[in-house]
């Protein structure tokens, strides 16, 4: 196989863009990348370590070159060809080849117990430097390879972290906390009795700290545990509700976004809380984000955005629609109804069905119900509507919809853009 390697700056410009040749057998026959880890099957062919693995905790029991029965699962390191690779890449660095680095030897469960039993004896005492000491040991562990993540997960550490959070959560250790939170983020699932540490008052309201805090680092990482609690335990929103500033913390993650992922994040937990908080406080906590401007927010976020926050802020919205406040402050923004009817089509399906029932809320609410069908059908929303039907969609949408056309069809007289051949065809339809 042949690839195209750029000299560092350093080498001569007139040798910049030579071919260089790697030998093939120290490719990974499945990714036909240069191996990192080579290692080798019962069948005597070579992959490297994380392909392999991935293939066979997929069930496969076949070797991926010869199709062979594996007798055993067994994975050996083949020293001589990493070696062989590490002196070709050391020979060919002009090229900016990178030495590939000798792995580091698996974690086995046995020192993972070991690290867990010395962390919670060291928090049941108080000793934070220990206890760091322990935290940072498991991260240092895990960034080595997924392996030893997974050897991780599999052994407990996400519970021993959830109780060292809470053990230390009223104090103002925040370091530590920092710490714990950030390995927790990729330990779910933690087990309930895990959960159970982490939808405490005192882990809740650190985690809340946290968001309100200038380290961006924490904010992203609490957010993205509380995502994760509320998930596996909605009855946390009880709590969530009762915390003062996080209706705020939350807004202001949205406001001014760390990055994509964490603007996702931070929009799953506002629908969650306003999804799963009990009906008498429902109303409040709406009322809480309407104020402080989400659905302006939402509604210009939605303008140009990845499908997946799309989704997430139409969810929201479609929540808020429920609510006269929410409604208010949709009619009140300019382009809500032009960029709704834009995520009609070419999103996703769950945007398509928030779209059509945000829609069939505004244009069916009293007072506004003339400007928001007029306006709809200028914006061509009937035809759109048209297509979702006869593609096909659930049956609480196609409810939706349809009324929405037959509700549009009794204004269509005040629409120039129509001519009477559409709504013919819907009366023929539905």
């Amino acid at each position: 196989m042949i690839f195209s390697w750029r000299r560092k700056k350093k080498v001569a410009k007139l040798n910049s863009c030579k071919e260089l040749t790697i030998p093939s057998h120290f490719l990974c026959p499945i990714s036909l990348d240069l191996m990192k880890d080579p290692v080798t099957l019962c069948t005597g062919i070579s992959y490297d370590r994380e392909n392999i693995e991935k293939w066979i905790e997929a069930r496969n029991s076949t070797c991926p070159v010869t199709n062979q029965p594996l007798r055993n699962f067994d994975i050996i390191p083949n020293h001589t060809i990493r070696k062989m690779i590490q002196d070709w890449c050391v020979e060919n660095k002009n090229y900016g080849i990178e030495r590939v680095s000798t792995p580091r030897i698996p974690i086995d469960s046995s020192q993972v117990t070991e690290i867990c039993s010395r962390l919670m004896i060291e928090a049941q005492q108080g000793n934070e430097k220990k206890c760091r000491e322990l935290v940072g040991r498991v991260r240092i562990l895990a960034k080595e390879s997924e392996r030893n993540k997974k050897c991780i997960v599999e052994c407990g550490v996400g519970y021993v972290f959830a109780t060292c959070f809470e053990i230390f959560s009223m104090g103002i250790l925040e370091e530590l906390l920092k710490d714990l939170l950030s390995g927790m983020t990729w330990m779910f699932p933690i087990g309930q009795e895990g959960i159970s540490k982490l939808v405490s008052s005192t882990s809740l309201r650190c985690m809340a700290r946290f968001m309100r805090g200038e380290d961006l680092s924490a904010r992203q990482n609490a957010v993205i545990v509380m995502k994760e609690l509320l998930y596996y335990d909605q009855s946390c929103t009880n709590v969530l509700i009762d915390i003062e500033d996080l209706v705020e913390s939350l807004y202001q993650m949205v406001k001014v976004p760390i990055c994509p992922s964490t603007t996702k994040v931070s929009l799953t937990v506002i629908y969650s809380i306003i999804s799963y908080t009990s009906s008498e406080n429902n109303k409040k906590i709406v009322s809480k984000f309407v104020n402080m401007g989400l659905v302006c927010l939402v509604l210009e976020m939605l303008v140009d955005c990845e499908k997946s926050i799309i989704e997430k802020g139409l969810a929201i919205l479609d929540i808020f629609c429920n609510f006269e406040e929410g409604k208010q402050k949709a009619y009140e923004h300019g382009l809500t109804m032009a960029i709704i009817a834009k995520k009609i089509m070419r999103v996703t399906e769950m945007a398509t069905e928030c779209s059509i029932s945000i829609l069939w809320k505004l244009c069916k609410s009293g007072n506004n119900e003339n400007n928001s069908v007029i306006e709809a059908l200028e914006l061509g929303v009937f035809q759109k509507l048209l297509v979702v039907l006869q593609v096909g969609c659930g049956e609480k949408t196609k409810e939706k919809a349809t009324e929405l056309l037959k509700l549009m069809n009794l204004y269509k007289d005040r629409v120039d853009c129509f001519d009477g051949s559409t709504f013919k065809y819907l009366k023929k339809s539905y």
